[in-house]
Protein backbone atom coordinates (compact mmCIF):
# COMPACT_ATOMS: atom_id res chain seq x y z
CA UNK A 1 0.00 0.00 0.00
CA UNK A 2 1.45 3.25 -0.87
CA UNK A 3 1.97 6.11 1.64
CA UNK A 4 2.15 9.02 -0.56
CA UNK A 5 -0.67 11.45 1.09
CA UNK A 6 -3.09 12.73 -1.64
CA UNK A 7 -2.55 15.52 -3.27
CA UNK A 8 -4.51 18.62 -1.26
CA UNK A 9 -7.57 19.68 -2.89
CA UNK A 10 -6.13 23.06 -5.00
CA UNK A 11 -9.86 24.64 -4.71
CA UNK A 12 -10.49 24.37 -1.01
CA UNK A 13 -6.62 25.88 -0.98
CA UNK A 14 -7.70 28.76 -2.16
CA UNK A 15 -11.14 29.41 -0.63
CA UNK A 16 -9.85 29.03 2.61
CA UNK A 17 -6.67 31.30 1.47
CA UNK A 18 -9.54 33.87 0.52
CA UNK A 19 -11.40 33.70 3.26
CA UNK A 20 -8.71 33.91 5.87
CA UNK A 21 -7.03 37.18 3.59
CA UNK A 22 -9.57 39.00 2.12
CA UNK A 23 -12.85 37.95 3.39
CA UNK A 24 -15.32 40.97 1.69
CA UNK A 25 -13.91 39.31 -1.53
CA UNK A 26 -14.79 35.73 -0.28
CA UNK A 27 -18.06 36.28 1.04
CA UNK A 28 -18.83 38.21 -2.45
CA UNK A 29 -17.88 34.70 -4.19
CA UNK A 30 -20.97 33.22 -2.65
CA UNK A 31 -23.33 34.72 -4.49
CA UNK A 32 -22.11 33.28 -7.50
CA UNK A 33 -22.75 29.88 -9.11
CA UNK A 34 -20.12 27.07 -8.58
CA UNK A 35 -18.10 26.96 -11.61
CA UNK A 36 -17.61 30.78 -11.65
CA UNK A 37 -17.31 30.99 -7.73
CA UNK A 38 -14.42 28.69 -8.24
CA UNK A 39 -12.91 30.80 -10.96
CA UNK A 40 -13.15 33.61 -8.99
CA UNK A 41 -11.62 32.14 -5.87
CA UNK A 42 -8.62 31.40 -8.07
CA UNK A 43 -8.33 34.93 -9.16
CA UNK A 44 -8.51 36.65 -5.28
CA UNK A 45 -5.98 33.69 -4.00
CA UNK A 46 -3.65 35.03 -7.05
CA UNK A 47 -4.01 38.10 -5.44
CA UNK A 48 -3.75 37.47 -1.78
CA UNK A 49 -0.38 35.65 -2.54
CA UNK A 50 0.77 39.13 -4.72
CA UNK A 51 -0.60 41.12 -1.42
CA UNK A 52 1.32 39.01 0.95
CA UNK A 53 4.46 39.16 -0.57
CA UNK A 54 5.25 42.57 1.50
CA UNK A 55 4.55 41.40 4.59
CA UNK A 56 6.62 38.20 4.31
CA UNK A 57 10.13 39.72 3.20
CA UNK A 58 12.53 41.46 4.72
CA UNK A 59 14.21 43.19 1.54
CA UNK A 60 12.79 43.89 -2.02
CA UNK A 61 14.75 41.18 -3.10
CA UNK A 62 13.15 38.04 -2.43
CA UNK A 63 10.18 39.94 -3.19
CA UNK A 64 11.60 40.54 -6.66
CA UNK A 65 12.12 36.68 -7.16
CA UNK A 66 8.48 35.95 -5.69
CA UNK A 67 6.92 38.22 -8.29
CA UNK A 68 9.81 37.23 -11.02
CA UNK A 69 7.95 33.33 -10.90
CA UNK A 70 4.55 34.75 -11.77
CA UNK A 71 5.60 36.93 -14.26
CA UNK A 72 7.56 33.57 -16.04
CA UNK A 73 4.55 31.38 -15.38
CA UNK A 74 2.09 34.30 -17.46
CA UNK A 75 4.70 34.05 -20.08
CA UNK A 76 5.15 30.47 -20.18
CA UNK A 77 8.25 29.89 -18.52
CA UNK A 78 7.28 28.03 -15.79
CA UNK A 79 5.73 24.64 -16.18
CA UNK A 80 6.06 21.71 -13.41
CA UNK A 81 6.49 23.65 -10.71
CA UNK A 82 3.33 24.84 -11.73
CA UNK A 83 1.82 22.18 -10.33
CA UNK A 84 2.84 21.79 -7.10
CA UNK A 85 1.71 25.84 -6.04
CA UNK A 86 -1.93 25.32 -5.63
CA UNK A 87 -3.31 28.81 -6.44
CA UNK A 88 -1.35 28.59 -9.93
CA UNK A 89 -2.50 25.44 -10.38
CA UNK A 90 -6.21 26.89 -10.07
CA UNK A 91 -5.52 29.88 -11.57
CA UNK A 92 -4.36 28.52 -14.87
CA UNK A 93 -7.30 26.37 -14.96
CA UNK A 94 -9.32 30.12 -14.23
CA UNK A 95 -7.40 31.50 -17.62
CA UNK A 96 -8.18 27.78 -20.09
CA UNK A 97 -11.88 27.66 -18.76
CA UNK A 98 -13.32 31.48 -18.81
CA UNK A 99 -10.82 32.57 -21.57
CA UNK A 100 -8.93 35.16 -19.52
CA UNK A 101 -6.23 37.63 -20.38
CA UNK A 102 -2.76 36.96 -19.29
CA UNK A 103 -1.58 40.68 -19.77
CA UNK A 104 -3.53 42.43 -16.88
CA UNK A 105 -2.29 39.41 -14.16
CA UNK A 106 0.74 40.39 -15.15
CA UNK A 107 0.96 43.77 -15.06
CA UNK A 108 -0.86 43.51 -11.32
CA UNK A 109 2.52 41.57 -10.55
CA UNK A 110 4.31 44.17 -12.10
CA UNK A 111 2.91 47.64 -10.03
CA UNK A 112 2.47 45.69 -7.08
CA UNK A 113 6.33 46.10 -6.97
CA UNK A 114 5.81 49.04 -5.74
CA UNK A 115 5.02 47.80 -2.53
CA UNK A 116 8.61 46.56 -2.25
CA UNK A 117 9.90 49.81 -1.31
CA UNK A 118 9.61 52.81 0.79
CA UNK A 119 9.37 55.09 -1.81
CA UNK A 120 6.07 57.13 -1.06
CA UNK A 121 3.21 57.90 -3.94
CA UNK A 122 3.82 60.80 -5.66
CA UNK A 123 0.94 62.36 -6.95
CA UNK A 124 -3.05 61.53 -7.47
CA UNK A 125 -2.27 60.45 -10.96
CA UNK A 126 -0.09 57.69 -9.67
CA UNK A 127 -2.20 56.40 -7.36
CA UNK A 128 -5.02 55.75 -9.84
CA UNK A 129 -2.45 54.11 -12.07
CA UNK A 130 -1.69 51.68 -9.62
CA UNK A 131 -5.40 50.97 -8.29
CA UNK A 132 -6.36 50.82 -12.38
CA UNK A 133 -4.08 47.79 -12.60
CA UNK A 134 -4.66 46.05 -9.40
CA UNK A 135 -7.91 46.84 -7.74
CA UNK A 136 -9.73 47.78 -11.07
CA UNK A 137 -8.10 44.66 -12.85
CA UNK A 138 -9.70 42.18 -10.84
CA UNK A 139 -13.32 43.63 -11.46
CA UNK A 140 -12.76 43.10 -14.51
CA UNK A 141 -12.01 40.29 -14.64
CA UNK A 142 -14.27 39.20 -12.26
CA UNK A 143 -16.60 40.51 -14.49
CA UNK A 144 -15.20 38.69 -17.64
CA UNK A 145 -15.43 35.31 -15.52
CA UNK A 146 -18.83 36.48 -14.97
CA UNK A 147 -19.51 36.09 -19.22
CA UNK A 148 -19.53 40.11 -19.49
CA UNK A 149 -16.10 41.78 -21.34
CA UNK A 150 -17.40 44.74 -22.97
CA UNK A 151 -16.24 48.54 -22.96
CA UNK A 152 -19.40 49.03 -20.15
CA UNK A 153 -17.85 46.44 -17.86
CA UNK A 154 -14.39 47.45 -18.39
CA UNK A 155 -15.61 51.19 -17.59
CA UNK A 156 -17.60 50.16 -14.72
CA UNK A 157 -14.48 48.23 -13.30
CA UNK A 158 -12.45 50.57 -13.46
CA UNK A 159 -14.44 52.87 -11.26
CA UNK A 160 -15.15 50.65 -9.15
CA UNK A 161 -11.36 49.57 -8.17
CA UNK A 162 -10.68 53.18 -8.08
CA UNK A 163 -13.35 53.72 -5.27
CA UNK A 164 -12.53 50.57 -3.62
CA UNK A 165 -8.37 50.95 -3.71
CA UNK A 166 -8.90 54.29 -2.83
CA UNK A 167 -10.83 53.40 0.61
CA UNK A 168 -8.75 50.38 1.12
CA UNK A 169 -5.87 53.03 0.90
CA UNK A 170 -7.10 55.05 4.06
CA UNK A 171 -8.32 51.49 5.69
CA UNK A 172 -4.81 50.68 6.05
CA UNK A 173 -3.08 54.20 7.24
CA UNK A 174 -2.45 52.14 10.42
CA UNK A 175 -0.31 49.14 9.33
CA UNK A 176 1.40 51.36 6.00
CA UNK A 177 2.32 54.22 8.14
CA UNK A 178 3.83 52.12 11.05
CA UNK A 179 6.38 50.53 8.20
CA UNK A 180 7.23 54.02 6.60
CA UNK A 181 5.19 53.28 3.78
CA UNK A 182 3.31 56.19 1.90
CA UNK A 183 0.16 55.58 0.05
CA UNK A 184 -1.30 58.69 0.51
CA UNK A 185 -0.48 61.12 -2.54
CA UNK A 186 2.47 63.00 -1.75
CA UNK A 187 0.49 66.01 -3.93
CA UNK A 188 -2.27 66.39 -1.48
CA UNK A 189 -0.07 66.27 1.74
CA UNK A 190 2.27 69.25 0.10
CA UNK A 191 -0.90 71.23 -0.35
CA UNK A 192 -2.22 70.51 2.86
CA UNK A 193 0.56 71.38 4.46
CA UNK A 194 0.89 67.46 5.84
CA UNK A 195 4.46 66.35 6.78
CA UNK A 196 5.57 62.90 6.27
CA UNK A 197 7.33 62.70 9.21
CA UNK A 198 3.79 63.29 11.13
CA UNK A 199 2.08 60.17 9.53
CA UNK A 200 4.76 57.79 9.84
CA UNK A 201 4.86 59.15 13.94
CA UNK A 202 0.85 58.48 13.82
CA UNK A 203 -0.04 62.41 14.39
CA UNK A 204 -4.11 62.69 13.74
CA UNK A 205 -3.61 66.52 12.68
CA UNK A 206 -5.95 68.34 10.81
CA UNK A 207 -3.95 68.86 8.05
CA UNK A 208 -3.80 64.94 7.54
CA UNK A 209 -7.40 64.49 8.10
CA UNK A 210 -7.97 67.18 4.87
CA UNK A 211 -6.09 64.64 2.85
CA UNK A 212 -8.08 61.70 3.99
CA UNK A 213 -11.47 63.96 3.55
CA UNK A 214 -10.17 64.78 0.00
CA UNK A 215 -9.39 61.18 -0.78
CA UNK A 216 -13.10 60.45 0.64
CA UNK A 217 -14.75 62.42 -1.99
CA UNK A 218 -12.63 61.32 -4.76
CA UNK A 219 -13.71 57.66 -3.55
CA UNK A 220 -17.60 58.62 -2.95
CA UNK A 221 -17.58 60.07 -6.80
CA UNK A 222 -15.94 56.94 -7.85
CA UNK A 223 -18.78 54.84 -5.92
CA UNK A 224 -21.21 56.93 -7.24
CA UNK A 225 -19.70 56.71 -10.77
CA UNK A 226 -19.66 53.02 -10.88
CA UNK A 227 -23.58 52.38 -9.60
CA UNK A 228 -25.14 54.28 -11.84
CA UNK A 229 -22.86 52.03 -14.66
CA UNK A 230 -24.35 48.66 -12.56
CA UNK A 231 -27.58 49.11 -14.93
CA UNK A 232 -25.63 48.79 -18.08
CA UNK A 233 -24.28 45.44 -17.29
CA UNK A 234 -26.36 41.95 -17.27
CA UNK A 235 -27.77 40.90 -14.10
CA UNK A 236 -25.69 37.67 -13.78
CA UNK A 237 -22.51 39.62 -14.10
CA UNK A 238 -23.19 42.12 -11.29
CA UNK A 239 -22.21 39.67 -8.15
CA UNK A 240 -18.78 40.70 -9.52
CA UNK A 241 -19.38 43.90 -8.23
CA UNK A 242 -20.63 43.00 -5.15
CA UNK A 243 -17.76 44.02 -3.03
CA UNK A 244 -19.25 47.86 -3.90
CA UNK A 245 -21.47 47.90 -1.14
CA UNK A 246 -18.95 47.24 1.55
CA UNK A 247 -16.99 49.96 -0.05
CA UNK A 248 -19.61 52.07 0.88
CA UNK A 249 -19.88 50.74 3.80
CA UNK A 250 -16.64 50.87 4.67
CA UNK A 251 -16.98 54.99 3.52
CA UNK A 252 -18.94 55.90 5.55
CA UNK A 253 -17.34 54.30 8.82
CA UNK A 254 -14.01 56.12 7.36
CA UNK A 255 -16.19 59.58 7.38
CA UNK A 256 -17.15 59.48 10.93
CA UNK A 257 -16.50 62.53 12.59
CA UNK A 258 -13.46 62.33 15.31
CA UNK A 259 -12.47 59.05 13.91
CA UNK A 260 -8.78 58.22 15.02
CA UNK A 261 -7.55 57.59 11.20
CA UNK A 262 -4.20 55.66 12.90
CA UNK A 263 -6.67 53.02 15.34
CA UNK A 264 -7.14 50.30 13.27
CA UNK A 265 -11.56 49.25 12.59
CA UNK A 266 -11.77 46.00 11.57
CA UNK A 267 -15.46 44.81 10.31
CA UNK A 268 -17.09 41.75 11.75
CA UNK A 269 -17.31 39.01 9.01
CA UNK A 270 -20.97 38.43 10.18
CA UNK A 271 -21.76 42.62 9.48
CA UNK A 272 -20.09 42.20 5.62
CA UNK A 273 -21.84 39.08 5.18
CA UNK A 274 -25.19 41.04 6.08
CA UNK A 275 -23.67 44.01 4.18
CA UNK A 276 -23.54 41.82 0.98
CA UNK A 277 -26.60 40.01 1.19
CA UNK A 278 -28.52 43.43 1.55
CA UNK A 279 -26.77 44.33 -1.48
CA UNK A 280 -27.56 41.08 -3.58
CA UNK A 281 -31.42 42.05 -2.98
CA UNK A 282 -31.03 45.39 -3.86
CA UNK A 283 -32.18 47.38 -6.77
CA UNK A 284 -28.91 48.19 -7.91
CA UNK A 285 -28.02 44.53 -7.94
CA UNK A 286 -31.70 43.03 -9.22
CA UNK A 287 -32.70 45.41 -11.69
Amino acid sequence: MSSTAPPPDTATFCADLVRSHDFPRYAATLFAPAAERRALLALYAFNVEIVRVRDQVSQPLPGEIRFQWWTDLFSGLVHGSAEGNPVAAELLRAIRDFDLPVEPLSLLVDEHQFDLYNDPMPTMTALEGYLAATSSALFALAARIMGVSSDEAEHLARHAGLAQGITQVIANLPRDSSHRQLFLPQQFLTSHGCGMEDVFAGKATPDLHAVLDQLIGEARQHLATALSLLAHVPLSARAAFLPLSQVRADLDRLSRPGRNPFAPQPVSRLRTLWTLWRASRSREFTK
